[in-house]
């Protein structure tokens, strides 16, 4: 968040240093509506790329704004209301209008990020589901996908369309989506081996499960595969997903059904045998739990 950014687009409102960070070596911002009323649950007021310079250090205990940053290149750590977090990337982390923000940057590996500056009456609840709220910060595993969403809620920003703020908008409301389905990882710089562990096993059933969903029935193939205690393997996918691994596997199954069905001459009776369903009532009554629709449906959809 330079504020000697000269590749910013002159909107007639010049940066400050209460919105904006000096110590930037280059960067790529925007700025849409930094007053309200927010017509948007989630406005985008201002935000972009930067890439920090060896010195880049900001504190703040107040902001305008809700913060959401994303890490994509670099390391250093943020203390959020006093707790220390590793920063690197795939690392996101949010800070409140009164949350105590401190972020430092290693100078032999000066952190890139994405920032956005967000408002709105929906801004909270957003936070809550992308688990960020309250000044905390995770790590997701499909960073590339991320930062290609925050590219484009940049190039948006900065080409101040006449539809750039809910196009900006609905893209941030998007990623914080996207940042909440992916397991939530901790980043704390207290966080003990024990703790690690359980992530990459947590991980390794993750993949499995993927790997496997035609294929495997229940839980005790997941345990076997994984050499572990189908007790511990519900104990994973509840701490790190917040679902059990039998639903897990069932949105696997009905997704990989879902694309079955639509293939030239699929029959649900063959569909549901493919993803290893034998009752193909059973099967439809899944399908449409995880769907919302029947199987049928997107046979119609086909035609």
């Amino acid at each position: 968040m330079d504020v000697t950014n000269h590749h910013m687009d002159n909107i007639g409102l010049p940066p400050t240093p209460s919105l904006l960070a000096a110590q930037v070596a280059d960067s790529s911002t925007f700025f849409l509506q930094l007053s309200g009323p927010w017509r948007e649950r989630v406005s985008v007021a201002l935000g972009g790329w930067e890439r920090c310079r060896p010195d880049y250090t900001i504190a703040r205990s107040r902001y305008a704004y809700t913060v959401i940053e994303l890490v994509v290149g670099g390391r250093g750590k943020c203390t959020l209301d006093g707790t220390e977090h590793r920063l690197e990337p795939g690392v996101c982390f949010a800070s409140g209008p009164r949350t105590a923000c401190r972020i430092e940057t290693e100078a032999n590996t000066p952190l890139e990020k994405f920032f956005f500056a967000l408002a709105g009456s929906g801004v909270t609840r957003a936070l809550t589901q992308a688990g960020l709220l309250h000044g905390r910060a995770r790590r997701v595993a499909a960073v590339g996908d991320l930062r290609v969403m925050a590219e484009e809620i940049t190039r948006e920003g900065r080409r101040h369309g006449p539809a750039s703020t809910p196009i900006c908008s609905r893209l941030a409301e998007v990623l914080l989506l996207k940042i909440g389905e992916d397991p939530a990882r901790s980043v704390s710089l207290g966080a003990n081996a024990s703790t690690e562990l359980a992530r990459e096993n947590f991980e390794r059933c993750r993949s499995l499960i993927d790997t496997n969903a035609a294929e495997w029935r229940g839980l005790e193939e997941i345990a076997t595969a994984a050499r572990l205690e189908a007790s511990s393997v519900c104990r994973l996918f509840r701490r790190f997903l917040g679902v059990s691994p039998h639903k897990y596997l069932r949105r696997r199954k009905m997704a990989l059904a879902a694309a079955f069905l639509l293939e030239k001459d699929a029959r649900v009776q063959d569909v549901a045998t493919r993803v290893g369903m034998d009752d193909p009532f059973h099967f439809s009554r899944s399908f449409r739990l995880v769907h919302g629709v029947a199987p049928s449906a997107l046979i119609a959809a086909r035609r």
